[in-house]
């Protein structure tokens, strides 16, 4: 069995100002993000949309914004409502820990309206911009994870390879390292799947659409292997709350994808009628 190598979750130390690791992975998510999508923008339809690298800074600060404040309010609401509605103060104290993707994902998608809204752009290509450029945030998070030996898996077969044994879940029997395997089914698989499909011009919200549903395939098959929150535990079916709420991207996923390019299908066809 292996043993986590128990990280100092400091990265950088200069006299009383501390960065954080999980603070660099945030860092290293944002900057993929930027250069993603300034890639992304230099495609025929995005090139002759206007998009211009200005449109990526401004992405980059409202998808920031998105994900901070999405984030922590979907934890709030999706694991601990109780604790937060009777102590809606600590909502705000990020510096304790807790964060939702699912929130994070409606923070950012709400931070993509306003920004279509206010730039007079389709929300559906600007989901369909941004989409790609998230795959590898992801990942970087899962390492972030990793690295302060949190959210690890549930109990595996001792004779596993790579089944280790993290000292902060309080117990000596070999686990599943279930950053990992997130880090390469919702980050590596799910960027090279989603940037493969999105190299050529697909229906307008297609791409979206695809990622919504990824995310919540990968993320439903990891949660077999993180061990659940001690707090909520498996809930019914005997499901996870994170497998509960890939759920609904799973199938909201695949019907808007189906929708979108029947949609473009028979727009197409009412072109060619005329």
């Amino acid at each position: 069995m292996l043993i986590h190598p128990q990280f100092d979750p400091v990265a950088i130390a200069l006299g009383p100002l501390q960065i954080h690791w999980y603070g660099l992975t945030y860092l290293v998510a944002f900057a993929l993000f930027f250069w993603l999508v300034s890639r992304r923008i230099r495609q025929p339809q995005y090139a002759d949309a206007g998009w211009t690298r200005r449109d990526v800074e401004d992405l980059l600060f409202f998808g920031v914004v998105g994900v901070i404040i999405g984030g922590r309010v979907g934890y709030a609401l999706f694991y601990k409502p109780g604790e937060y509605l009777a102590n809606p103060l600590q909502i705000l104290m990020v510096w304790k820990g807790g964060m939702s993707f699912h929130g994070g994902l409606l923070g950012v998608i709400l931070a993509m309206a306003l920004y279509a809204r206010r730039r007079g752009r389709s929300f559906l290509q600007v989901m369909d911009v941004v989409a790609p450029g998230i795959p590898t945030g992801l990942a970087s998070g899962r390492i972030g994870n990793f690295i302060n030996g949190e959210l690890y898996g549930r109990a595996a077969d001792p004779t596993l390879p790579w089944a280790m044994v993290f000292p902060q879940s309080g117990s000596a029997f070999a686990r599943h390292p279930s950053q990992i395997y997130q880090f390469l089914l919702e980050g590596l698989l799910l960027f090279a799947l989603l940037w493969w499909y999105a190299a050529k011009p697909r229906a307008t919200g297609q791409v979206a659409a695809a990622f919504v549903f990824g995310y919540g395939v990968f993320r439903f098959v990891a949660e077999y292997f993180r061990e659940p929150d001690s707090f909520l535990g498996l809930l019914a079916l005997g499901m996870s709350m994170g497998q509960w709420l890939c759920v609904p991207m799973i199938l909201l996923g695949a019907g808007l994808w189906a929708w979108f390019g029947r949609a473009e299908t028979m727009a197409s066809g009412a072109k060619v009628a005329r």
